[in-house]
C-alpha cells in the first residue's frame, strides 16, 4: 500500500514541521520506504530512507532539521523508493504516487515506441512504478494532459501528488480506489490520503477530491483543472483493515464501520463464549461492536508489543513477517486459561498468523476459540491495490481449500461465485475446511451484505473485487 502528504504555504513560511508529522502520520500504511521532497529558496531538495527496521520519524529526523521550503510532499511506501525528481519538458517536478499497475509491460512497450530511452531497475529488478507514472505524464504537451493520460492508461488504481516551481497537483484515482482529501488553515494546504493526519496540524476539512479529479494547490489558493468523474468504486478495506481508527473515507469513519461489523457478526451468531476479544489492533472495534451487541464481556486475552516493534518494524520476507507478529502478541494469562474466547479479527489471507494464534491460546490455557472475520473470505487477488505481498491466488488459504475440494487450480468462474454464496453448500464446505486446518473451534465469516451496509453508502461505490469478483 503507500501514503502521501503535501503542503503548501500561502505565505511561502518554511512547511518543514507540517510535512514531517503530516507524512509520518501515514506510517500504518508502509514499511519499506520513506521520502520528502520540498521545493523553495533554493530549488528542490529530497531525501529517502530505507524505513524497513525503523519508524519514519528517526530516519527522517536530521533531514526534519536540514531541509526547507514553503511547498512539499512526502510519502511512505511498502513497494518502489520515491518521490522521484523529474526534469522533463514540463520543467522540474517531484512526484509521488499509491499505485498498482498490472499492464506495466504493456505501458513500457508503448513508451519505448515513443521514444523514450530507458528506465531505471529497482533492486527486485522491477521498474519503479512512479518512474513509469512519470514516463507517462511526460508523453503529452502539458503537466494536465499528461496526468489524464496516465489515469487513463494505467490498468489497476493510481492517486498522486506532483510537487513543481507553482505548486502542487493532486490526483485521484479515475475509480476513486484510493482517497485523497483536502485540508486548509489560516497559512497552509494540505494534502493527504488521511484525513486524521493533518488535524493536529491545525488543518480543517476542505474537500475531498472526486474520482478522477485534478486540482492544483498553489499559494494563491486551489483550482480545479479536471472535475470528477461519476462512477466511483472505493475500496472496502480501507475500513475493514488498511485505515487507522480515526480515518473516514466519504464521510465514513472507520471506528464506526467496524463497530457496526461487530454488531452485525453478533446477530447472526450462536455461541455463548466466555469474553469476545480483537486481533490487535484492526480487530478490537470489531469485537466491541460484537460485545456491546450480544453483552458478552470485551477482554484483552493478549496485548502487542509496541514499544520496539511499530508497525513499520515488518520485514519483507513472509516467513520472517509472521514470525515478528507473533512475537509482537503477549498473553494475559489469567483472561485465557481455562476461557471460552470468540476472536474477530479483520479477515483471513493466508491463515498463518491466525492459526499461529490460536494455537497460542491454547497453549495458553484456552478451552475454546471461536474465530470471527470481519469480512467474507478473500476468493480472489486484488486487482487494484498492493493489498498484500502475494505473488499467486493460491497463497489465499480459500483458494488451496478450493483446489482441494474442486481437485482443480484453476475452477470456472461458475464454481468460484458458488464459494462467495454464503448460503451455498459449497460455501459451507469451504468454511468447514478452513476451520479444520486452522483448527477453530467454530469459524463463522461476516456476510458480504451486512459488511457493505456497515459502511453505509450506496454499495454500487464500494469495490468487492476480492470478496465476489465482481469489478
Amino acid at each position: 500500500m503507500g501514503g502521501f502528504f503535501g503542503v503548501v504555504s500561502t505565505k511561502k513560511e518554511d512547511c518543514m514541521f507540517d510535512l514531517f508529522f503530516g507524512t509520518d502520520y501515514h506510517s500504518h500504511l508502509g514499511t519499506r520506504r520513506g521520502g520528502l521532497a520540498v521545493y523553495g529558496e533554493n530549488g528542490f531538495n529530497r531525501s529517502i530512507h530505507n524505513i524497513e527496521n525503523s519508524p519514519f520519524r528517526t530516519k527522517f529526523d536530521k533531514d526534519f532539521h536540514e531541509m526547507q521550503g514553503y511547498m512539499g510532499i512526502g510519502c511512505v511506501s511498502d513497494y518502489e523508493p520515491q518521490p522521484l525528481i523529474v526534469r522533463s519538458h514540463h520543467g522540474t517536478y517531484a512526484i509521488t504516487t499509491v499505485s498498482l499497475i498490472r499492464n506495466t509491460d504493456e505501458l513500457v512497450k508503448k513508451i519505448f515506441e515513443n521514444g523514450y530511452s530507458h528506465f531505471l531497475e529497482m533492486s527486485g529488478g522491477d521498474i519503479n512504478a512512479t518512474e513509469l507514472v512519470a514516463a507517462l505524464i511526460n508523453q503529452k504537451e502539458n503537466l494536465i494532459e499528461g496526468i489524464k493520460y496516465a489515469l487513463d492508461s494505467i490498468e489497476g488504481s493510481l492517486s498522486l501528488l506532483l510537487l513543481t516551481e507553482k505548486g502542487i497537483y493532486a490526483a485521484r484515482d479515475k475509480y476513486g480506489r484510493t482517497p485523497v482529501v483536502v485540508g486548509r488553515k489560516d497559512d497552509a494546504y494540505c494534502l493527504a490520503f488521511e484525513d486524521f493526519s493533518y488535524r493536529n496540524l491545525g488543518y480543517n476539512d476542505l474537500k475531498q477530491l472526486g474520482p478522477g479529479e485534478i486540482d492544483v494547490i498553489t499559494p494563491e489558493g486551489i483550482k480545479i483543472l479536471m472535475p470528477a468523474g461519476d462512477k466511483m468504486k472505493i475500496c472496502t478495506f480501507l475500513w475493514v483493515y488498511y485505515g487507522y481508527p480515526s480515518s473516514s473515507y466519504e464521510g465514513i469513519s472507520v471506528e464506526r464501520m467496524r463497530y457496526n461489523c461487530g454488531k452485525a457478526l453478533a446477530k447472526r451468531d450462536t455461541v455463548k463464549p466466555d469474553i469476545v476479544a480483537g486481533v490487535p489492533d484492526s480487530g478490537t472495534a470489531h469485537a466491541v461492536g460484537y460485545s456491546n451487541a450480544s453483552g458478552i464481556p470485551f477482554s484483552r486475552p493478549f496485548i502487542k508489543y509496541t514499544p520496539t516493534w511499530p508497525r513499520s518494524f515488518m520485514p519483507t520476507i513472509q516467513s520472517k513477517r509472521d514470525l515478528i507478529a507473533k512475537m509482537k502478541l503477549l498473553p494475559v494469562h489469567d483472561l485465557i486459561k481455562g476461557k471460552k474466547l470468540l476472536l474477530i479479527d479483520d479477515s483471513i489471507v493466508r491463515g498463518t498468523q491466525l492459526r499461529e494464534t490460536t494455537e497460542f491460546l491454547y497453549n495458553n490455557g484456552a478451552e475454546e476459540v471461536h474465530i470471527r472475520p470481519a469480512c467474507p473470505p478473500l476468493v480472489y487477488g486484488c486487482k487494484y491495490l498492493n493489498f498484500s505481498r502475494s505473488k499467486s491466488e493460491m497463497d489465499l488459504i480459500t483458494r488451496r481449500v478450493i483446489a482441494k475440494l474442486e481437485g482443480t487450480e484453476t475452477p470456472s468462474d461458475d464454481v468460484l461465485k458458488q464459494y462467495t454464496d454464503p448460503d451455498s453448500e459449497k460455501y459451507a464446505q469451504m468454511v468447514e475446511e478452513i476451520r479444520k486446518q486452522l483448527k477453530f473451534t467454530t469459524l463463522q465469516f461476516n456476510r458480504l451484505d451486512d459488511m457493505l451496509e456497515a459502511v453505509g453508502i450506496p454499495t454500487d461505490k464500494l469495490c468487492t473485487y476480492c470478496w465476489n469478483g465482481e469489478e
